[in-house]
């Protein structure tokens, strides 16, 4: 009886992998893994549900204007409802019933009430083998297991890490009371934007509907990583309780030195680890750590900054405390939306080892004052620096590591204006808000002028002729910067360029520029190819 019990109210089971030998190249041909064909009645009610739940404002409001909510006729109403829900239960006790008259259901409820009672590593190996609701998968790390985090009294809190603050919009002004009850139906109105259009919108991933039409796609993508790349999935709980879903590739025992190297991957704002940019540095040999964001498939929460940093945060102590990897043995790779994590890992874990950014941007602001009305203007901003505030210019320069941006040459998302204006792609801010922080006196008039032109090429003809006109001698350039870094040390900024001639430092500028930003000559989503996944330069 408790094992039909268990059935019914346990987790569906999506595929079961074929067993997996450890010995196994991870290139070999896989397995099919076997599919578990799951009751459509639960996966329908399901979709109703998430449909009831976002136009229940609009259904409660007609109900209201048409006199539906008064006694006499809620009660018949509660009579429907009653019997709706006696059918819900008996079709769960059917699927239930269902379950537990199929051996390999039983099979997997027993290794997965087994390894809740004891997570050895043998319970675990075998509950591999299973792809099922990951709200019942059982935590494999947490937070606070760092030994140095129970000690140290400058960790995260379970409010969250630290994130930079945005300065007031009006500074100067005397913080009253008076003020702040001024201030504070425009402050309900952002925070209500932020928490129901806004977040939907940036984060598109994180809306169920999508997530459920997607569903076939993640699962094979689940199945690739598992049987081809021989993945293991974990879950990681966070400080502020959310549950992230990760999924690790281990190269470490290859021949190929790439492999013992960590890539933590941080995707998009509709992408996921299953189908997202983890192939890239899978192809290229790395071993990788891919996540997916707070609410997108089996990790929990919503994708807000704060929960957004607290989940990398937890992923990055994942990969040091528990796979056992060296910061400096850490690699960042970001795509899109992905470059606030990464952006924020790189200034909290100063020792990693480097930073790439893929298609993305030095802030949110400029990018939702494009797709929003000019009347909107003041609210806009404002909504995006109180409760998502992507400032990722700003924390990049925290960071003191190599670091490599790619600009797409025809990407349609981060430009301000149309695709074939590659000057308001906004990873062009990116690029110079970093290089004017790290070399100030060069990123004068003169270098700046310079980088502008040779950010207005589209082509690699167009670049290399800006580069011979200013007549770059790239011997020279490392010698002046080898000097200054053997003379004043690593840490950014530098002073170097400050007696120097106007065209010293234009070609300082463009030596520098070229060094820090890659062109790809592709759109926004178009998949990053092996070969232009390269480690940034670093002197």
């Amino acid at each position: 009886m408790a094992k039909l019990l268990s059935c019914v109210l346990g987790p569906r089971l999506y595929k079961i992998y074929r067993e997996r030998d450890s010995e196994r190249a991870p290139s070999s041909v896989p397995g099919t893994p076997t599919s578990v064909t799951n009751p459509p009645s639960s996966s329908w009610a399901s979709v109703f549900w998430s449909i009831s739940y976002y136009s229940s404002p609009f259904a409660f409001f007609y109900l209201y204007r048409k006199g539906y909510l008064s006694l006499s006729k809620v009660v018949p109403f509660s009579h429907y409802a009653g019997t709706l829900l006696l059918l819900l239960a008996g079709v769960a006790c059917l699927r239930g019933i269902g379950r537990w008259t199929n051996p390999q259901y039983r099979q997997f409820i027993t290794i997965l009430e087994a390894t809740h009672r004891n997570r050895s590593a043998e319970n675990k190996r075998q509950l591999a083998n299973y792809n099922f609701d990951f709200r019942s998968w059982p935590v494999d790390f947490h937070w606070e297991e760092p030994s140095s985090r129970k000690e140290s009294r400058g960790g995260p809190s379970r409010w969250g890490v630290a994130l930079l603050r945005p300065e007031p919009l009006h500074r100067g002004t005397a913080d009253t009371f008076l003020n702040r009850v001024k201030k504070l139906p425009c402050q309900i109105t952002s925070y209500l934007v932020a928490h129901t259009l806004g977040r939907r919108m940036l984060y598109p991933g994180s809306v169920y509907l999508l997530q459920k039409a997607l569903m076939p796609v993640l699962l094979q993508g689940q199945a690739r990583l598992v049987e081809e790349c021989n993945g293991r999935r974990a879950k990681l709980q966070a400080c502020d309780g959310n549950e992230i879903d990760t999924m690790f590739v281990d190269r470490r025992g290859r021949a190929e030195p790439q492999g013992q190297k960590l890539v933590i991957c941080c995707e998009g704002n509709a992408g996921f680890y299953e189908v997202g940019c983890v192939s890239t540095p899978l192809e290229a040999g790395y071993s990788v750590l891919g996540w997916n964001h707070p609410g997108f498939a089996g990790s929990t929460g919503v994708p807000f900054p704060q929960n957004e940093a607290n989940a990398m945060d937890v992923v990055v102590q994942f990969a040091i405390h528990r796979l056992g990897f060296q910061p400096q043995d850490i690699i960042i790779y970001a795509w899109s939306i992905g470059g606030f994590t990464a952006t924020w890992a790189a200034m909290s874990y100063p020792d990693l080892s480097a930073v790439i950014l893929d298609a993305s941007f030095d802030d949110l602001v400029p990018l939702a004052l494009k797709v929003m009305p000019d009347s909107w203007r003041g609210l806009v901003t404002r909504t995006v620096r109180q409760h998502l505030n992507l400032n990722n210019a700003e924390q990049l320069c925290r960071y003191q590591g190599p670091v490599l941006l790619i600009r797409r040459t025809k990407d349609e998302i981060i430009t301000t204006t149309v695709p074939e204006d590659i000057m308001s792609n906004r990873g062009n801010d990116l690029l110079l808000k970093l290089l004017q922080h790290r070399y100030p006196r060069v990123m004068a008039e003169e270098g700046l002028q310079a980088v502008r032109q040779w950010l207005e090429a589209s082509s690699q003809l167009e670049e290399a002729s800006i580069y011979s006109r200013w007549e770059v001698e790239e011997d020279w350039c490392l010698s002046v910067l080898h000097s200054y870094q053997a003379e004043h040390g690593p840490e950014f900024p530098w002073s170097v360029g400050e007696d120097m001639s106007p065209e010293g430092r234009r070609q300082l500028a463009l030596f520098l520029a070229q060094k820090h930003l890659h062109n790809f000559e592709a759109t926004h989503c178009t998949p990053l190819p092996a070969q232009n996944f390269q480690m940034p330069w670093h002197l």
